[in-house]
Formats: C-alpha cells, structure tokens, sequence
C-alpha cells in the first residue's frame, strides 16, 4: 500500500476514533523531518509520521522531531503493522491529560 493511501484511510479512522479531532497535515518542506499529521483533540495534541511499513526508511530528522515531539505530548510513527497499538496508545494518552 502507498504511504498516501493509508495516510488517507488513518485520518478517516482517526477522525471516528476521536470525534470532533482535528487532523492536520504539514508541509514537509516547511521543516524537514516533521511528522505528517498533527492531531488536535480537545485540549490534547499529537504527531504523527505515516510509513508505509514497518521497514520504510526514516528521513533525516524524522527520529529526533518524532522524539522531541513524544516528550512534548505525543508522537509516534505508525505503519499497518502498529496502526492498532498506536491508535491504542495515543487513545490512552488523550484520556490522561484531560
């Protein structure tokens, strides 16, 4: 599967997921390395970086944005193989800083 289609299947689940979220896609010119998609729910945000896989190349940057990122709030990378654990985690993220 693209990494664009499945981009574009996980903000549909995430938009059922979480509703009333926001999904916001970057520009990844703007700042090189930046997740994907920012989730606003709430009072709670996330990042994430879509892959099309488990084994998709990181680029430059991607670790250390996702990192700094994940310490703020929330960020993770999420692929099909961990779009459930992910989706699991940042559901348990958002009911605890409510």
């Amino acid at each position: 599967m693209l990494e664009s289609k499945f981009q574009h299947k996980l903000i549909k689940e995430i938009k059922k997921k979480f509703p009333g979220c926001m999904v916001l896609k970057n520009d990844p010119n703007y700042i090189q390395g930046i997740p994907d998609l920012i989730v606003l729910y709430k009072n709670n945000w996330a990042a994430l970086e879509t892959k099309r896989s488990a084994d998709s190349k990181h680029q430059p940057n991607q670790d250390f944005y996702v990192n700094k990122m994940n310490k703020m709030s929330f960020a993770s990378f999420i692929f099909p193989e961990n779009k459930e654990d992910i989706l699991n985690a940042l559901e348990r993220s958002f009911k605890r800083r409510r």
